[in-house]
This record gives structure tokens, sequence and C-alpha cells, in this order.
């Protein structure tokens, strides 16, 4: 049951890729070719917490194409993130 979500619903920019996976099961879709850093790794957490403030308990999962360097993925795991490479 995947459908795209209207991401200004939940407070977040018009560019973001959000995907409704469950009643509280959500993936946001990073499709790119530049690395994600620790600086992105910061604005996918804000990005979290502004889903989690409109669905409590909410999970979400980071779905994408771009290398991702290891602090980022430690850090977002350590935050409850998942990181799954498409």
């Amino acid at each position: 049951m995947k459908e795209k979500v209207d991401p200004k619903s939940y407070g977040l920019p018009p560019r973001t890729v959000l995907i409704r996976m469950g009643p509280e099961k959500f993936s946001l879709v990073i499709s790119r070719k530049s690395r994600i850093i620790m600086k992105d790794a910061l604005i996918i957490l804000k990005k979290v917490e502004k889903i989690n403030e409109k669905v409590p308990n909410a999970s979400v999962v980071l779905e994408t194409s771009a290398p991702v360097c290891s602090k980022s993925i430690k850090f977002l795991n350590e935050k409850g993130i998942d990181v799954v490479l498409i």
C-alpha cells in the first residue's frame, strides 16, 4: 500500500518526496547523485520530526540512490531512521 503523500500537509517543503507505506510508516525518498553528508542528515532528521508532530510514533525510512557517509548512517540509525539504498 504505497501512496504518495502531499508533503505540505506535514509542514515539509513541496519538493520533498514522501510515501505512506502504512498507517504509521513513511518513506522519505531522496533521488540524487551527490553524497548524503552529515548536514543532509540533520535536515532529514528535522523532516522526520515534523512528520512525528502530525503522526506520533510514526516510523520513517530513508530510501536513497545516493551514497551515504558512514557518520550519517550511524547518526540516522541512532535516531531510529533506517537507511535503505535503492
